[in-house]
């Protein structure tokens, strides 16, 4: 039996016969963590707060990722495809993520309908919907963010819809996801993203704008942007052990080392085109 439990259990082991605690606690041990008015008549504080760590370590909560950007962003689409899809791909056990299409775009109500105008254009505001709405009707990132990647890899993003689809979710039915797009679904959506980029706090100045854990500071931006990887396994409150987290660590060494561009290289997913380089 280890250490831990060993301090968990000393608690229990000071109750007096009848599981009623030498201070006169006229509860059972069992019941001495079930509210905060019990854990404090029984003196049992330090003791759940020891419990309830050891329960967050034992089920950790995943670390949340949010990233609100635009579809044609070059910026945008460098994190996303050279951070964020890796990252998840190699750690999505222990990370979500939710992805705003929007960014800097504008909304306009005209005749009870949203129009948007974009900061790349009309092509941007299309992008836009149709990852917002691949995001809604999918629902699953499993399913979704190969997808978006996808498109967002190759030279025309608009374009790579079809070709994308069919690679990774060839029984989802094109119709469907243009439906969206061309329908008041898909307009009720993008203005749920324009209201939800809008509620950022603090307002956001730029994109890609990045979020961990539902927080924005300068270092979260820099730490994201620069090695997400490393930033994920730190946050994650379990093992620092954890087998990809230690694996992968020693490959961005190695290439650390050798003097790699990049700290982490992914070779892209087929079908996706050619990726240009791209400046904001």
């Amino acid at each position: 039996m280890g250490p831990a439990w060993l301090l968990l259990l000393l608690p229990a082991a000071a109750c007096v016969p009848g599981s009623v605690s030498g201070t006169g606690c006229p509860y059972p041990a069992r019941l001495w963590c079930s509210s905060p008015e019990i854990s404090r008549a029984c003196q049992a504080e330090e003791h759940c707060a020891q419990l309830a760590r050891y329960r967050r370590a034992q089920h950790p909560v995943p670390v949340p990722v949010s990233l609100y950007y635009e579809s044609l962003c070059p910026a945008c689409r460098d994190f996303l495809t050279a951070q964020l899809f890796p990252t998840w791909l190699m750690l999505r056990t222990i990370m979500n993520i939710t992805l705003v299409p929007y960014g800097n775009a504008q909304e306009k109500n005209e005749s009870g309908k949203w129009h948007f105008d974009c900061q790349h254009g009309q092509k941007e505001c299309l992008g836009n919907m149709m990852e917002t709405c691949l995001i809604h009707l999918l629902k699953n990132p499993d399913d979704y963010f190969p997808i978006i990647f996808c498109m967002e890899s190759g030279t025309k993003l608009v374009e790579n819809l079809p070709a994308c689809m069919q690679i990774y979710a060839p029984s989802v039915k094109l119709e469907e996801i243009m439906a969206c797009v061309k329908g008041d679904l898909g307009n009720k959506l993008m203005h749920n993203n324009a209201q939800l980029t809008e509620a950022l706090s603090p307002k956001h100045q730029y994109v890609p704008w990045i979020l961990i854990d539902g927080k924005h500071t300068d270092e979260i931006q820099a730490r994201a942007q620069g090695a997400l990887f490393r930033l994920v396994c730190d946050l994650y409150k379990v093992d620092p052990n954890f087998v990809w987290c230690l694996q992968e660590e020693k490959r961005i060494r190695i290439l650390e080392r050798e003097g790699a561009v990049n700290a982490i290289e992914f070779s892209p997913l087929p079908g996706a085109g050619s990726a240009t380089s791209r400046s904001s």
